[in-house]
């Protein structure tokens, strides 16, 4: 997926997680911040940031906030970008192979699942999380409580008592990293339920993205490590 019109700018505060006061091409901006996660490692005074511009004259904020460099690394923050990332890599690479129709948004029991996909002998239900979280190469998720995301992996494996293939994918929003593993300090119930999903037989993928201020794209395989 790619973004059009991007700047360079220096992240100056973040009054609340909806907005950021950046500094752009010499004069201060408030921006809109396109994830309302924490991402209090990510967003540090004086760090570069880069910053989709818009033309639309009913927005209030004219900058979105998309990427952030920290040391050598430069990841993309944007919580949408996983999915656009995501189905233009399973309808351009078609990991799951041929002849598969791909449907976003997909309702099930009590969730809604981020793509589902059909073929002529499979059915498959896959949930994306998008994760900025990173400590000395190692990446983790969730970077705050999440107990939506809990709920949809015990839905994913309802799934498979009905016949559905069931995959959670953790999508790394940058490159260069050692393994994923569940945040287990900040939540460790969806840790165990990572886990226990896992036991039952709902596939863990993850895989990192190839990031440029600009664009963002799926990448390679990323070692997936359960428990403490």
């Amino acid at each position: 997926m790619r973004y059009t019109n991007i700047h360079k700018g220096t992240f100056i505060s973040r009054p609340n997680r909806f907005i950021a006061n950046v500094m752009i091409d010499g004069r201060e901006e408030v921006c809109h911040v396109k994830n309302t996660g924490r991402c209090r490692e990510l967003l540090v005074e004086g760090c570069t940031v880069w910053l989709e511009h818009s033309d639309s004259e009913s927005r209030k904020t004219a900058f979105d906030l998309v990427a952030v460099e920290k040391g050598h690394r430069l990841i993309n923050m944007d919580s949408q970008a996983p999915n656009k990332a995501v189905v233009e890599w399973l309808r351009e690479k078609k990991p799951f192979g041929e002849g598969f129709c791909v449907y976003p948004e997909r309702k099930y029991g009590n969730s809604r699942f981020d793509f589902y996909m059909e073929s002529q002998d499979r059915k498959i239900f896959m949930e994306v999380k998008g994760c900025t979280l990173e400590k000395d190469g190692v990446v983790l998720f969730p970077d705050a409580p999440t107990l939506r995301g809990v709920k949809h992996i015990e839905e994913l494996s309802r799934c498979l008592d009905e016949g559905y293939e069931a995959y959670i994918m953790i999508l790394v929003q940058m490159s260069d990293v050692k393994y994923f593993t569940p945040n287990y300090d900040t939540h460790p119930e969806f840790g165990e339920a990572l886990e226990k999903a896992a036991q039952k037989g709902v596939k863990i993928l993850c895989y990192d993205c190839d990031v440029t201020p600009d664009s963002m794209t799926v990448g390679k395989p990323v070692e997936v490590k359960l428990g403490r």
